[in-house]
């Protein structure tokens, strides 16, 4: 379903995403738009992923909005939709849930951002974690690794909790920047203690339900499995995943971690986008103090800001989002950036973790999401052309995708190019696996 929005209607809709206009209204070109249809359909050809939902939004309304593609590769498995299908965000979930948990508390001085963790979990502390405070976490210079094995090792959420908490630092506080779930995890279990509820609880209460977020959650129930885009087929759970987290940490937390652990549609987060863009509200409801967005969406160390990440022409932002732009990018094939400058967003969830089809799937959807973020850019009528020329993105030129075998590889093992790429397909997702559960510092 398409909606490039070709009439000056305005079109106000309750739990469905935002108010649709069309592209001249806000001030873009419905013929530039249309560039981003190629560029996620050749992804999906390239075998990146099955499908993608798309919204790009700006000055308040949404002038881009479609689901391309099935759930899975199954060809009788459902087209995607924007409004209706629900993915696994991963750590999209930093940013939409957790960071947001912490900003409403920092605005409500429940919290502060140089407290000391151990101030608000004593089991945290000892030696030099007795310095981490909130801001550390939050900008991942804690000195906590990048992750650990939690789900190999906890029976129990309460065992995994543990875990989280028990973990050494590898780093000191303040010193370095260590991408790190388990950093998020403390934030996860700090907002728990402040609040005195669960996080699921105190999101879908103070965020999900007055912004109308009726598709975004934790836990999805059993009865929403068939609009679920599924994720792994064969994890170390020895089932296939659809409606049940993809991070295995996050599982083992019990579904709901700081890192990792919302489901939502692309329709529900372009709220979200929007109520950012608009200074922390929407629709009349102030869930964020404007102050405080800004606050937390400026550089704070390197490229990160508290919580949110920015636009530095890495991490898929690509490379004409303003001086401004923040977002993040998740695991399994998400991202959403936030361009105050221009008054817009741009989010992308896809589910390449599930049986990618590409030799190089991360490739895939790196490309993918900097052409995405461009598009939508030089689709700004004040902003740098768009040159008609198919080679200006990325997607067109596929380099890396699926490198061709090499001959004598051919002739050594006797197979055809099919064999060759099937056998190199899973020995991408072998490795892929193993990236997620390791989760390095530079795992997106």
């Amino acid at each position: 379903m398409l909606r490039v929005i070709l009439t000056a209607l305005t079109v106000t809709r309750a739990g469905d995403g935002l108010p649709v206009k069309s592209p001249a209204d806000v001030g873009m070109s419905g013929n530039r738009l249309g560039a981003i249809e190629r560029v996620i359909e050749r992804g999906i050809k390239a075998g990146g992923y099955p499908g993608a939902s798309v919204v790009v939004g700006r000055k308040g309304a949404a002038v881009f909005e479609k689901g391309f593609g099935k759930l899975s590769w199954s060809d009788n498995s459902t087209p995607v939709d924007a409004q209706r299908t629900i993915y696994d965000i991963a750590s999209l979930s930093k940013v939409v849930g957790t960071t947001t948990a912490i900003m409403i508390l920092y605005d409500e001085k429940k919290i502060g951002l140089d407290d000391p963790v151990v101030n608000y979990i004593p089991t945290f502390g000892g030696g030099d974690k007795d310095k981490v405070t909130i801001r550390m976490l939050l900008t991942h210079t804690s000195g906590l690794p990048a992750g650990r094995d939690i789900w190999r090792i906890a029976q129990t959420p309460l065992e995994a909790r543990a875990l989280v908490l028990s973990t050494s630092l590898e780093g000191r506080p303040g010193a370095q920047y260590i991408y790190s779930d388990l950093g998020a995890d403390v934030l996860g279990l700090l907002i728990e203690v402040v609040s005195g509820e669960p996080l699921d609880k105190f999101l879908e209460r103070r965020v999900f339900e007055p912004l109308g977020m009726n598709e975004t959650m934790y836990r999805p129930a059993d009865s929403l499995r068939y609009r679920i885009a599924p994720t792994e087929v064969t994890p170390p759970r020895g089932y296939p995943l659809r409606g049940e987290v993809h991070d295995e940490n996050a599982y083992a937390l019990g579904g709901v971690a700081g890192h990792a652990g919302l489901f939502s549609t692309a329709a529900d987060l372009s709220v979200f986008a929007q109520m950012m863009l608009n200074g922390g509200e929407y629709n009349g409801v102030q869930i964020i103090s404007k102050p405080t967005v800004e606050l937390f969406t400026l550089r704070a160390f390197g490229h990160r800001a508290l919580g949110w990440d920015t636009a530095d022409g890495d991490y898929g932002s690509g490379r004409y989002l303003g001086p401004t732009a923040y977002g993040h990018t998740g695991f399994t094939g998400t991202s959403m950036w936030i361009d105050p400058e221009r008054q817009m967003f741009v989010i992308l969830l896809t589910n390449r973790v599930h049986a990618a089809r590409a030799l190089r799937p991360a490739k895939v959807i790196s490309d993918v999401r900097a052409d995405l973020s461009d598009a939508a850019v030089l689709s700004v009528l004040d902003g740098p052309e768009l040159a008609s020329r198919s080679g200006k993105f990325r997607a067109d030129r596929e380099v890396g995708w699926n490198p061709a075998p090499r001959r004598a590889a051919r002739r050594r093992h006797g197979s055809s190019r099919h064999h060759t790429i099937a056998s190199a397909t899973s020995k991408s997702r072998s490795s892929a696996k193993k990236s997620s559960r390791k989760k390095s510092s530079k795992s997106r």
